[in-house]
């Protein structure tokens, strides 16, 4: 079934089975992420579990949020969290006894943010992820939310469970759970926003003969064989319905390449498969309004992004020069974002009339290479190998830039090149993933296209792609049309939130 074809299904679905009146019925939602911006991010994921449930909550609908309280990283007055349930005894297949407390903030007014805080596994580390006991520290998380919908009687029209953290809810929900008063109505929506990653461990390190089929029971707390556990095949294999970011993902993950050793389970259920490419948040990134930026401005108005971009160089060290193109890379040094192939490139790139930022943490075999580069050309290159600083300066970053290069390796929607276009700065992407939906190659001839594309994962068709874009940049009529165009299209979760509710009321009539 094409992705046509389901959303014809979901529509026809819709019609027959709700009517008119049920359309308009107040759905009563629960999402539920590892981590929820500002409070906490490492990536598009906390974009997300911010994002969606906002738009969700301004369309008129009851949503809360459920996410752990990371007690070294998230400063409870700062964000006036309340303590709501303390000393919660939670009942796991251990002879440990887990406690509990709960608090909640909030988003918006009418949305509520519910926090899970416990000492042993939320409060020992800085980081979000990247304990050894990383299974078991999510297990307590799906569990104790579970807990708490019951402990708040939030009945639930949908649980909305955002990638493999939150994998043993639908599981949960279809064993332990499925007697609860409060729960046994609530259908399940889960998220695979990376396949990659299916729970606490690389999954490709796991022996044949230790793999986890996903059907037999949860070993106990303490047993090391819950670290085997898959958390993202058993939701996928017990949720209502499954949905990844963009609809090309979606085709990807059916296939040996792009499925992450999931491919045929994900295709025996492709007719509960939908993707749904990601949106941003346009009250959070708006170039007239943002405070961090020296400068704001508009599509109507770009002199205003001249001068971030004077701002940008002369903070970063650079040469100021208005015609001197800017390129930018915001994202995670690894593999998956296309750094093998951009090393390949980077001595022909920085030969030419540019200038380069890349922000963002990684892999240090990368990041070592990239440095060395820094040194050998400084008033070309700036390497900040900083999470922190790409969250501090992202939108400076995008304001003060003429193109975003992003040449993944796979991406399923990516978030970074709707901020960029947002804010005026133009893409450069391989056709892949979420990458693929929203970025059309730009003609010229035409004028149609939002940004630069490449279809192969090779050096000479990227640095080919780059050539194009930089070529099209010295032309300042239409580049100065192609800004306004990137940044009048709309990349906001208006549209996505919609099709979110139509698969929500979908799913509650299956």
């Amino acid at each position: 079934m094409t992705p046509l074809m389901l959303w014809r299904w979901l529509f026809a679905g819709l019609i027959s089975a709700s009517g008119a009146k049920t359309m308009r019925k107040i759905l009563k939602i629960v999402h539920i992420a590892s981590e929820v911006a500002p409070f906490s991010k490492t990536g598009g994921l906390g974009d997300v579990a911010r994002s969606l449930p906002k738009s969700l909550s301004r369309l008129g609908h009851d949503v809360c949020l459920i996410t752990p309280l990371y007690t070294k990283s998230i400063n409870k007055t700062e964000y006036k969290l309340k303590l709501i349930f303390s000393n919660v005894k939670l009942r796991l297949n251990s002879d440990e006894t887990i406690i509990v407390n709960y608090w909640q903030g909030q988003l918006l007014e009418n949305l509520p943010v519910y926090f899970i805080e416990c000492g042993k596994y939320f409060s020992k580390h800085k980081a979000l992820y990247g304990a050894s006991n990383e299974n078991a520290r999510f297990l307590v998380f799906d569990v104790a939310a579970l807990k708490l919908l019951s402990l708040l009687k939030f009945e639930a029209d949908i649980i909305h469970c955002h990638d493999w953290h939150t994998g043993l809810i639908p599981y949960y929900l279809k064993h332990d759970f499925r007697y609860s008063k409060t729960l046994k109505n609530a259908k399940t929506v889960f998220t695979i926003h990376n396949l990659v990653f299916q729970f606490g461990h690389n999954w490709w390190e796991v022996p044949a003969a230790e793999k986890d089929y996903g059907r037999g029971p949860i070993p106990h707390l303490d047993d090391p064989r819950l670290e085997r556990i898959n958390f993202a095949k058993r939701a996928i294999l017990s949720a209502d319905i499954i949905n990844t970011v963009s609809e090309q993902y979606r085709s990807e993950i059916m296939t040996k390449k792009f499925g992450q050793d999931l491919h045929q389970i994900l295709r025996n259920r492709s007719d509960r498969l939908f993707g749904i490419v990601n949106g941003i948040d346009y009250y959070a990134y708006n170039p007239e309004k943002d405070q961090t930026l020296s400068n704001n401005f508009s599509w109507r108005n770009l002199s205003g992004k001249t001068e971030n971009k004077f701002h940008l160089q002369k903070f970063f060290g650079l040469p100021i020069g208005r015609n001197i193109p800017v390129i930018s890379m915001t994202s995670r040094i690894t593999f998956q974002k296309g750094f093998e192939l951009m090393l390949k490139i980077l001595p022909d790139l920085l030969n030419l009339e540019v200038q380069l930022i890349i922000i963002g943490t990684g892999d240090q075999k990368y990041i070592s290479e990239l440095r060395k580069f820094a040194r050998k050309f400084p008033k070309k290159l700036v390497v900040i190998p900083s999470h922190k600083a790409n969250q501090q300066y992202e939108t400076q970053v995008y304001a003060g830039s003429d193109l975003l290069l992003l040449p993944s390796n796979h991406e399923p929607c990516g978030i970074n090149q709707l901020i960029a276009m947002r804010y005026g700065c133009v893409p450069i992407v391989r056709e892949i993933g979420g990458l693929y939906d929203t970025v059309e190659d730009y003609n010229p001839a035409t004028g149609r296209g939002n940004g630069f594309t490449f279809n192969r994962e090779d050096p000479v068709d990227l640095f080919r792609a780059i050539i194009r874009a930089l070529e099209n940049y010295r032309n300042r009529s239409a580049w100065t049309k192609l800004v306004q165009r990137v940044m009048k299209q709309s990349n906001s979760w208006e549209i996505p939130a919609k099709k979110y509710i139509q698969l929500y009321r979908r799913v509650k009539h299956l």
